[in-house]
């Protein structure tokens, strides 16, 4: 898969779920970056395209959707993940994220590793 897929964007302020999430996309058989903040994120969104990107919901510099609203400026079709431990699937607040298009889909803290193979095979893009 390697060859037909972009890189994935995992973003998230603790190494140990950036290292999880890196070696579940690993095994799926696509290619990651990672960052540990919003800033981060978006310096490696100037100088690399992504096929998907998993954002925490808390960062310390900024939120996970409000890094959404800034990748969106430039990468209006990109394939955005909330993951998070604060927020919950029918929480309002993801509810409309999603349905207004600002985030693809969402998956709760803990996670099961197949949870995030489903949503690569089926967000990930080229």
């Amino acid at each position: 898969m390697n060859g037909k897929y972009a890189p994935i964007l995992v973003v998230d302020d603790e190494p140990e779920m950036c290292w999880i999430l890196e070696n579940i996309i690993s095994k799926a058989g696509f290619v990651s970056m990672k960052a540990l903040s919003a800033t981060e994120a978006i310096a490696l969104t100037e100088s690399n395209k992504f096929g998907m990107a998993f954002l925490d919901a808390k960062l310390p510099d900024i939120d996970g959707l409000e890094l959404a609203r800034q990748l969106r400026k430039t990468e209006a079709h990109l394939p955005i993940v909330i993951v998070s431990g604060y927020f919950y699937q029918d929480d309002l607040t993801i509810e409309g994220a999603i349905q207004s298009g600002l985030i693809t889909a969402f998956v709760g803290k803990p996670f099961d590793h197949d949870e995030i193979v489903s949503v690569l095979t089926r967000y990930a893009t080229g």
